[in-house]
């Protein structure tokens, strides 16, 4: 049967006007409400500054992500643990890789070991001769490898300075350099499909009821991210759980080593991330100046050291630049220092276990050696 579709009508001259541009007219009710946060800011203004506050303005959050429950409790079989997620048991366990991109982090290295050695087969960790930015860069490891004996790591040096794709000023260019290299001692470790692979940077710690279930249970996603807690200078300064980049894989043939958005499933409380977390004031300035995004330091005097402890006893940026957030809410509530916590309960075993060595990671440590 056919149908005649009428033409639309054409509006009167007594229509209503079409909606105006949302965004610029509430770029225009912000600025000067921007512009006089700043006057009451104590960070300096700058137009970096100006950028990261309108950013809810100018930019889109990311696509969310389909949250996995984590379940977890003390006593419970793995049958058990499996089925509370929809997974089922394994007949064997699988394998798990830990592949590591290494810079300076020996502290937070060796909780990680430390923490991870009972699931773990097999710990890869590559270590550069330059920094993100180009300049030569001590051994770390290499030089406290007696600190870190274990059968199960394969320890490889890349040595970028003299690497044809070596581009000096381009530290995202060098950071992909260094990633491409774990990529192919990934491939030459001898994993095989359907081991498990963590791609992690060192203080992004999985925690040991998420490396169970991926070690022991059938079912699980093949690729997904690891909502990791996020810490700054200690654990006595959570900030969120913002932290997702990285990723547990179950390994196919092709399988590329990256610490990026791979998927849409994000494993809840899956571990920590404990951000800019060292024993020295040296380590603090070697890490600001050294990785990807050591363009934010803008004036000599980020690099004082009496600056830098008063900032990682306060809580405050070191930096001195303001959320990177995707709605006004969320920027001006992280304003400001991040509020302490007395709390040292659901942290690293081996990190409690050794408190003492480790005092400048816990609730009233952050006075740090020069």
């Amino acid at each position: 049967m056919s149908k005649t579709i009428s033409p639309p009508s054409t509006p009167s001259k007594t229509s209503k006007p079409s909606h105006l541009p949302f965004k610029p007219i509430l770029l225009l009710l912000v600025l000067p409400f921007s512009l006089l946060t700043f006057s009451l800011c104590p960070l300096p203004f700058s137009h970096r500054h100006l950028t990261y506050l309108l950013r809810p303005l100018w930019d889109s959050p990311p696509q969310p992500f389909i949250q996995l429950p984590h379940y977890f409790s003390q006593n419970l079989s793995l049958s058990q643990l499996c089925g509370l997620h929809g997974w089922t048991v394994l007949p064997s366990p699988r394998l798990i890789y830990d592949a590591i991109l290494f810079s300076n982090e020996l502290d937070l290295l060796e909780i990680r070991l430390s923490e991870m050695s009972p699931y773990v087969h097999q710990f890869l960790i590559l270590e550069s001769n330059a920094t993100f930015t180009g300049h030569p860069k001590p051994l770390y490891f290499s030089s406290n490898i007696s600190r870190f004996a274990s059968h199960k790591i394969i320890y490889e040096i890349l040595p970028i300075m003299y690497s044809p794709y070596y581009q000096k000023g381009d530290p995202f260019r060098l950071e992909a350099i260094h990633r491409m290299a774990l990529n192919s001692l990934l491939h030459r470790s001898g994993i095989k499909p359907g081991d498990i692979v963590i791609m992690a940077d060192t203080d992004e710690i999985p925690s040991p009821e998420t490396l169970q279930l991926l070690k022991w249970c059938n079912g699980i996603p093949p690729v997904m991210h690891l909502e990791l807690k996020h810490y700054m200078y200690s654990f006595e300064f959570p900030v969120d759980y913002s932290n997702w980049r990285a990723t547990a894989h179950v390994y196919q043939e092709h399988t590329r080593y990256r610490h990026s958005r791979q998927t849409d499933y994000l494993f809840s409380d899956a571990g920590w991330h404990c951000s800019f977390c060292f024993r020295t004031i040296e380590d603090f300035l070697f890490k600001m100046t050294a990785y990807s995004h050591a363009d934010r330091v803008r004036k000599k005097s980020f690099l004082d050291p009496k600056r830098i402890q008063k900032i990682i006893c306060e809580g405050g940026d070191l930096f001195n630049m303001l959320p990177e957030e995707y709605s006004f809410r969320e920027l001006f509530k992280k304003i400001g220092p991040i509020p302490k916590s007395g709390s040292a309960i659901n942290l690293p075993g081996h990190l409690i276990r050794n408190a003492e060595r480790f005092k400048f990671l816990l609730p009233g440590g952050c006075l740090r050696e020069e």
